[in-house]
């Protein structure tokens, strides 16, 4: 079994900015996370990056971290986007998800793009469904 861990958590409450971090989230089956913009999309409900994508773009001279590029969960010590759709990753002690997408086709280049030239989340960031909900906490341990 392989561990990982939960760098951060963010949320925001409204679509196309930039997520906060909060020390503690609720997920919810079939629906996300509570209280966040994206929540209830059928198979996009939660987004996940891994903290060495971040760091790509930090190498580049990016004053960049956790919840920049929108995403609700960063991680460390997986590769996400190695991960096949359909696998399924237990997140702290009682949530299940289903890894639904790999990447997204970005449509308007947000300001991390117009500043680097690039943004690593259209192909690296991973989207999720909540299978089995329950209370995330920063710091918890994800598995595959």
């Amino acid at each position: 079994m392989h561990s990982f861990t939960i760098v951060s958590i963010n949320t925001s409450s409204r679509k196309g900015e930039k997520k906060s971090p909060v020390r503690t989230a609720v997920l919810t089956e079939n629906l996300g996370i509570e209280g966040d913009a994206h929540a209830g999309f059928l198979h996009r409900q939660i987004s996940l990056l891994a903290m060495e994508s971040i760091e790509k773009m930090r190498s580049k001279g990016l004053d960049v971290g956790p919840g920049d590029f929108a995403e609700n969960i960063t991680t460390k010590g997986i590769d996400l986007c190695a991960l096949p759709i359909g696998t399924r990753l237990k997140l702290g002690d009682d949530i299940a998800v289903e890894i639904t997408q790999i990447g997204k086709e970005c449509h308007n280049r947000c300001e991390i793009f117009k500043q680097a030239g690039d943004c690593v989340m259209p192909r690296e960031g991973v989207f999720a469904r909540v299978l089995r909900g329950g209370v995330l906490r920063k710091g918890d341990l994800g598995n595959l």
